[in-house]
């Protein structure tokens, strides 16, 4: 009884993340970017440990009336795709007809990308840019690059999620763990300190961001680039789910 009471929890654990999501998207409403940050950024935490607890407390197969992989993926998308959008948009970040760009390939490409049955490699890693909008975003809150950067980035990243190179998972991806998840753990730190002054941080800070997502984003493709041509396929023909 216990150890299903426990694998249920998990999927209650996981649940949280829409609660946070939706308080997200309240601060983005109001305009209030710092706050929706931090909301997104427990979120990231969240996602960041429920997929370990699933495996170690099998909640596959210990609780499995809830699909804890679907759970994931709806969560996913409020938090790493739609909300980040709205915010580039709603901000002014983008003006004009680039706010309106950036939406549409940023949700009408992550959804498909989402749904792709060949998004993880066979060494954990994600097939293409995983859209992580949200990671993308803080750093663009972070940074005020100039509105093209911000859409070039945007546009890059989008054809980049249906191109057979590699990205990361820190957790999973078991290749140069060591040092990714470390860098994982600060990058998030550093988020979370860069909205918590409302985007005033230190310019250490600011430079910290950029290299911790600099190497989260590249150190897939360095990877691939360095291994066998047999091993470098990035596509797997298998169904996956973020877990």
């Amino acid at each position: 009884m216990y150890p299903t009471l426990r694998a249920y929890s998990v999927h209650m654990f996981t649940a949280t993340g829409a609660v946070f999501s939706m308080l997200a998207m309240l601060a983005a409403v109001e305009g209030k970017w710092s706050l929706m940050f931090l909301w997104l950024v427990v979120a990231f935490i969240v996602d960041g440990i429920d997929g370990p607890l699933a495996r170690r407390f099998d909640v596959k197969g210990r609780a499995p009336i809830i699909d804890g992989s679907l759970l994931d993926l709806i969560i996913d998308y409020l938090t790493y795709v739609f909300i980040p959008a709205f915010a580039l948009f709603q901000s002014g970040l983008l003006p004009g007809w680039t706010g309106w760009l950036a939406i549409i390939l940023i949700t009408f490409a992550s959804v498909l990308y989402f749904a792709d049955t060949r998004m993880k490699t066979n060494d954990n890693s994600f097939s293409g840019f995983p859209a992580c909008w949200n990671m993308v975003a803080v750093v663009v809150f972070a940074t005020r690059p100039d509105f093209l950067i911000i859409l070039a980035l945007v546009v890059i990243l989008s054809v980049a999620m249906f191109y057979p190179v590699k990205f990361i998972h820190p957790v999973r991806t078991a290749r140069w763990r060591l040092v990714s998840l470390p860098v994982a753990v600060i990058w998030t730190g550093l988020a979370g300190w860069a909205a918590w002054t409302d985007f005033a941080q230190p310019q250490w800070v600011t430079v910290a961001l950029i290299l911790t997502s600099v190497y989260l984003l590249a150190a897939g493709a360095v990877q691939q680039a360095s291994e066998p041509a047999s091993r470098s396929a990035a596509r797997e023909p298998r169904f996956w789910r973020r877990r």
